[in-house]
């Protein structure tokens, strides 16, 4: 009752704030992203945030190459209806304040913080991805490159960087089926180190799904698949609103 009463205390003080300041309201651009990771996008409420998920020159060829097909398979195909079953997933610095009354929840749960894969400014320096998602057979993949500030052993991808972006392809794909999630448990075995500065794929499928839990099994491969570098599996919890201001 009480986490009930203080979400909807944020979001009328973040409706009150609108109203008193209607000519910011005017110049805000609308939201057209869609709320792939269980959010209710508003326009009324957020800012189009920058997509850290789109291409950049620091991506190589290769990376290149494996997005423009897994993003052609997020076209319609044959002009009929029905779309086709890969999405590109939209990635931000922080989603919580571009949700709806987020912008003063943000402000109640550390306000400065930003999505750590993605606060880096200089472009390609450390993690440079993006995640694909097959809603049908409920999985996604990432292209994953590694920037020069992700290094290990000398030459090579640190092992918590590996961790990272497991957890982050895996948390995606599961706030994606269950909506708002916390890892309970992250278990990885490292089979052959990752190159500095190579293009990896990081596969994520779903495995099971139980009242709150969530499993999930991850890979990732050389870019053409030929090579295992790490597998792990991973057990997220849903949680309620109430837990990102420490309910």
């Amino acid at each position: 009752m009480f986490r009930r009463a203080v979400t909807a205390l944020c979001y009328t003080a973040a409706r009150a704030l609108l109203a008193l300041r209607p000519h910011v309201h005017r110049h805000l651009p609308s939201v057209r992203t869609a709320p792939l990771l269980g959010f209710n996008l508003d326009s009324r409420w957020s800012v189009t945030p920058h997509d850290y998920s789109l291409p950049n020159p620091s991506w190589s060829p290769e990376m290149m190459r494996l997005y423009d097909h897994y993003n052609s398979l997020c076209e319609q195909e044959g002009g009929g209806k029905s779309k086709a079953p890969w999405v590109r997933m939209p990635s931000y610095n922080r989603l919580l304040k571009y949700a709806k009354g987020g912008q003063c929840l943000s402000k109640m749960v550390q306000a400065k913080a930003r999505l750590f894969t993605r606060n880096m400014k200089e472009e390609g320096a450390s993690f440079e991805y993006v995640v694909f998602l097959n809603k049908q057979e409920k999985m996604c993949t990432c292209i994953f490159q590694a920037g020069h500030l992700l290094e290990g052993p000398p030459g090579y991808v640190h092992g918590g960087a590996i961790a990272t972006i497991i957890d982050t392809v895996a948390g995606a794909l599961t706030t994606y089926l269950g909506g708002l999630v916390m890892t309970a448990n992250l278990t990885i075995n490292y089979r052959s180190p990752i190159p500095l500065g190579s293009v990896v794929l990081v596969h994520s499928l779903l495995e099971k799904m139980e009242e709150r839990k969530i499993l999930i099994f991850c890979q990732v491969t050389s870019s053409d698949g030929s090579k295992l570098h790490t597998e792990a599996t991973g057990l997220f919890l849903s949680i309620s609103l109430g837990h990102l201001i420490g309910g």
